[in-house]
């Protein structure tokens, strides 16, 4: 028998496919910092990282920015981590040798390790610790000349199974309505960024909106224990994961997770559903067999916390036991909440403030605002300041550290902040005072939108932030 167990030819084309979908994901997520870090993380940003290295030790936060920072390295380190992610996207690595193989899907993942532990409040989503746990497996997956490794697959198999059941747990322990099987007749309506389509899955029938919600019980509850069958079963499963996971997709935006766990998923396809034959493969090296063997050993210890939660009456989700995000705990959605609220931020360049003054409206890229707005596509991309917003209308908890220095940035006109912003009202200028207001937003009714074309209706539902203007010391101060 000797190693003949270790490798599986059979998910050769699945692992490549895998392979390109996680670097394509690792390149937005780079591109998603490049993109936004100067305005939230930066050295001037509303969280700055050298305040918050400076006060949380390497061993509670590894990073390379514990060693240094200023926002060109920060853009150094972004940079290439999105270049050597599309190197992988386009293949260009796929027949070097094994260790090299090791070397340049570490990359990305120290890369990225290192920003999402400095990102604070920013990166504290689900889908950041999973892009994390599955980009640690796949630096071990080899070259595209080797058959795939058996123990990494079933890793594989192990955080898919994760996900999926950890996320049906926590609705079945969470909110009435998903036993009752009506979450669903409020969630696409209340989640944190609407799609373009998201309107009409709103407005099905409400039959239509139960069989959702069991179609989800069913593919999160019952299908992964699936996974652990024979083939072609098990990659019926996947494929059953595959097709919920673009339902969500076309109904919503959740940043890359739906992407990436269907990108998990595929690792489960055999060459029953991927029928494409692999050339001559190599055998791997005996130092390599020994590594994946001590990499399996590491994520069945370390997952003892991470299985223990999932049958715990106090389930947590989107939680990391390790401080390298490598075994971690998902679900999302437990609760859904049943009214929509926006926070909307308005300014005036008027001199004083009276009953008369004009307030103009800064526009999102993604949140609800200009009810006249149709929901746009944003995922797989994500929009932080946007999807933070959301959480800060549920409670102002959420929003403590950060929406006071925002209001700060936009008295100033802070030209990074505004470049996170669809529409600056005051292009570009200074305004004299900003507030934050919180409305009540819902769907348009079907005779409402014939009539006014609009996708939303709004009521204000009083100040998530006074009125302030720029004190002598540079800081929001609240008018009289």
């Amino acid at each position: 028998m000797g190693w003949d167990w270790f490798t599986d030819p059979d998910y050769w084309a699945s692992r490549l496919v895998f392979q390109r979908m996680l670097a394509a994901i690792y390149l937005i997520a780079f591109l998603v910092a490049l993109n936004q870090f100067r305005a939230l993380i930066g050295a001037r940003g509303l969280l700055p990282v050298p305040r918050f290295v400076a006060r949380a030790p390497f061993r509670l936060a590894p990073s390379v920015f514990q060693l240094y920072y200023s926002d060109r390295f920060f853009a150094a380190v972004a940079w290439v981590g999105a270049l050597i992610s599309g190197a992988l996207v386009l293949g260009l690595f796929d027949s070097v040798p094994v260790w090299a193989s090791l070397v340049v899907w570490a990359v990305p993942w120290v890369l990225y390790q290192s920003i999402v532990n400095v990102g604070q409040i920013w990166y504290s989503f689900g889908w950041e610790s999973l892009l994390l746990e599955t980009g640690f497996l796949a630096i071990f997956l080899g070259p595209a000349d080797m058959a795939p490794p058996v123990p990494l697959l079933w890793l594989l198999l192990w955080l898919l199974f994760r996900l999926e059941f950890g996320a049906g747990m926590i609705k079945m322990r969470g909110d009435r309505c998903w036993r009752d099987l009506t979450c669903l007749y409020y969630h696409h309506e209340t989640q944190p960024m609407p799609g373009p389509l998201s309107w009409y899955f709103h407005h099905l029938p409400k039959p239509l909106h139960k069989i959702e919600a069991l179609a989800s019980h069913f593919t999160q509850l019952v299908v992964p224990f699936v996974l652990f069958t024979p083939q072609p079963v098990a990659g019926v499963a996947a494929a059953i994961m595959i097709v919920t996971q673009l339902w969500l997709v076309a109904s919503g935006n959740f940043s890359w997770l739906n992407v990436l766990t269907i990108t998990i998923a595929v690792s489960a396809l055999d060459r029953h559903l991927l029928p494409f034959s692999p050339p001559a493969l190599d055998e791997p090296p005996m130092w390599y067999r020994i590594v994946v063997l001590a990499v399996t050993l590491l994520i069945l210890v370390l997952s003892y916390r991470p299985a223990r939660n999932l049958f715990s009456r106090g389930q947590i989700m989107n939680y990391s036991f390790d401080r390298l995000h490598l075994v971690n705990t998902y679900g999302a959605f437990g609760s859904v909440t049943q009214i929509r609220h926006e926070v909307v931020l308005e300014g005036t360049d008027e001199p004083e403030l009276t009953p008369d003054t004009v307030w103009r409206e800064y526009g999102f890229k993604g949140k609800p605002g200009d009810p006249r707005r149709r929901p746009r596509q944003i995922a797989p991309y994500h929009l932080r300041l946007d999807w933070m917003l959301w959480f800060a209308s549920l409670s102002s908890r959420y929003a403590d550290s950060w929406l006071q220095p925002l209001a700060e940035k936009l008295l100033a006109a802070d030209r990074a902040t505004l470049k996170l912003l669809r529409y600056d009202p005051f292009a570009g200028e200074r305004p004299t005072f900003v507030r934050a207001r919180l409305f009540r937003y819902r769907f348009t009714t079907p005779s409402e939108r014939r009539e006014t074309g609009d996708w939303w209706v709004r009521e204000p539902r009083g100040p998530a932030l006074k009125a302030g203007r720029l004190g002598p010391d540079g800081s929001a101060v609240a008018a009289e």
